[in-house]
């Protein structure tokens, strides 16, 4: 066993290799990143704070600096809740995202609580980055390495990004939720094509709850 930390994430290649926070509460941000988006919805706007400031903690951890994944726990798993956050771009995009079982053991669709216990099957919060890919159960899947002391066991609990049936449209035509993971983030087949390309090249992810 191990503990992952920003510097063993630092060290990995790149083959191996985000709470909710208003924007009146964020630090400066770093000159580093892209400038604050000047259209969108209020939310979007308080998404773009959130990456800025998630950035700015991670430091050199995260290469990759346009794209940032921010998942929404507060929000039922019917509705969409990951985001992918452009900052370049000044735009964003929403996907269905399911959470861990021991987060949610009523099966009611809402996260109830977070865990980083070795087999908790609950999702931690806190910064990810994308570790590395492999092809398993589910075909290619992402594994991600946790940044921070809530979900710095990331990688020893196998928490992955892979698609699976039980998040895609039509189980939650047929349920009004999704189906539960082990912890992992788990996008049906459509979402996880769409976010997929976005991972490459070490980029954040932050997972918070409103």
């Amino acid at each position: 066993m191990f503990n992952m930390n920003r510097r063993d994430l630092l060290k990995g290649s790149l083959a191996t290799g985000a709470a909710l926070v208003s924007s009146a509460a964020l630090p400066a941000l770093s000159s580093r990143v892209a400038a604050q988006v000047r259209s969108g919805t209020p939310r979007d706007r308080t998404l773009f704070d959130i990456a800025k400031h998630e950035l700015d903690k991670a430091g050199d951890a995260i290469w990759r600096r346009d794209i940032v994944g921010i998942c929404d726990y507060g929000v039922h798993s019917a509705k969409q809740r990951f985001y992918l956050v452009n900052l370049h771009l000044g735009e964003v995009t929403a996907y269905h995202v399911s959470h861990g079982s021991g987060s949610d053991r009523n099966h009611d669709g809402w996260l109830e609580s977070y865990s980083n216990v070795m087999g908790s099957h609950a999702s931690s919060r806190g910064a990810y980055v994308t570790w590395e890919w492999y092809q398993g159960k589910y075909g290619t899947s992402v594994r991600l390495g946790g940044l921070d002391s809530t979900n710095e066991a990331a990688l020893r609990r196998y928490i992955v990004m892979p698609r699976a049936s039980y998040a895609e449209p039509s189980h939650l035509a047929r349920w009004g939720k999704l189906g539960r993971s082990q912890g992992c983030f788990v996008f049906g087949s459509h979402a996880f094509r769409q976010v997929h390309p976005n991972l490459y090249g070490r980029p954040l992810l932050y997972v918070y709850c409103l």
